[in-house]
């Protein structure tokens, strides 16, 4: 997310922090001037995520204090809405995206912390509206992120989204002038984004989790993955007809344990190529050995993506 709640802090590359259900993960990226981005440190922490005193012991033993520091927010705690960019000087755009999306909201939008994207338009075709994707979270939850921050005294720079990270990953394996489709599973279900040109287009949640493909029996999971690709066919044409400008001509799949058989799968049933990601090809993670198993990466995911986090444009 462009700038949540930020702060300042001079410390080379981000250590993105993502909370998962019995822990927390950490990814440190720093960029270099060429190469490949490399991961210095890359750690999942057993504790109760949502315990101040368990995080701020983490943040003096790993000295979280002399990082630029970002975390993300979890599936249901910010909408994300599309709409049209009214026409207004920029410095009137929040509020008057607040007043469009009022209704399309179920909490008061007074409660509402409102950050807008752009997404691109059509270079070759006449002028018009600009579509924007409005992410609104509730102040509270906001709020209480920062405050969980605040108690442990790390240092918490910027608030950020799954969308985004997952952006951030696909920026660097896009091919040029094409859309790329991924897809990643997690603790919370599947996430699709579509991107072109390194931004955000267009994502989808998928209520699959890697857990129940993990935990189900053949033919449970012959069902997941049947959900799974329905909605990737309808996401794949509805993007086509929305962006028609932009050829998706593949669909990378985030790392997952090896045995999964999703690959496969959605290689015999969709229209476009299939490929898996392996971060080790991306990232050089020469000083973290864990990374070279596919499940490690699965669940470090979305931390190394929010780890390569750039300053977005200002609207």
């Amino acid at each position: 997310m462009k700038n949540l709640f930020r702060r300042n802090r001079n410390t080379e590359g981000w250590l993105a922090i993502n909370f998962l259900q019995d822990g927390v993960c950490l990814g440190h990226v720093q960029r270099g001037s060429g190469g490949r981005p490399v991961v210095t440190l890359c750690s999942i922490e057993e504790m109760d995520p949502a315990s101040a005193p368990a995080l701020e012991k983490l943040g003096k033993e790993m000295r979280l204090g002399s990082y630029q520091v970002s975390t993300l927010l979890r599936s249901g705690e910010y909408h994300m809405l599309a709409v049209e960019a009214p026409n207004v000087p920029p410095a009137e755009l929040k509020t008057a995206v607040r007043w469009r999306i009022k209704d399309m909201l179920d909490f008061h939008i007074d409660d509402a912390t409102i950050d807008l994207l752009t997404i691109p338009v059509d270079k070759n075709a006449p002028p018009k509206s600009r579509s924007m994707i409005a992410v609104a979270a509730r102040n509270h939850e906001i709020q209480r992120r920062i405050n969980l921050f605040e108690e442990t005294q790390i240092p918490l720079s910027v608030i950020d989204i799954p969308e985004l990270a997952q952006r951030n990953i696909a920026a660097f394996i896009e091919e040029e002038g094409r859309g790329l489709a991924m897809l990643s599973l997690g603790e919370e279900g599947g996430l699709l984004t579509f991107t072109a040109h390194g931004e955000l287009y267009f994502s989808r949640h998928i209520d699959v989790s890697l857990a129940q493909l993990l935990e189900a029996d053949s033919a449970q999971r012959q069902t997941y993955f049947e959900r799974i690709t329905l909605a990737l066919q309808r996401s794949l044409d509805h993007f086509d007809r929305q962006f028609h400008y932009i050829s998706a001509n593949r669909l990378v799949l985030a790392p997952m344990p090896q045995g999964l058989g999703l690959k496969e799968y959605l290689s015999n049933n969709l229209y476009v190529p299939v490929e898996s990601l392996d971060l080790a090809a991306l990232f050089d993670t020469s000083k973290i050995p864990a990374l070279a198993d596919p499940t490690y990466q699965a669940r470090c995911f979305l931390s190394l993506g929010g780890a390569l986090r750039l300053e977005e444009k200002a609207l």
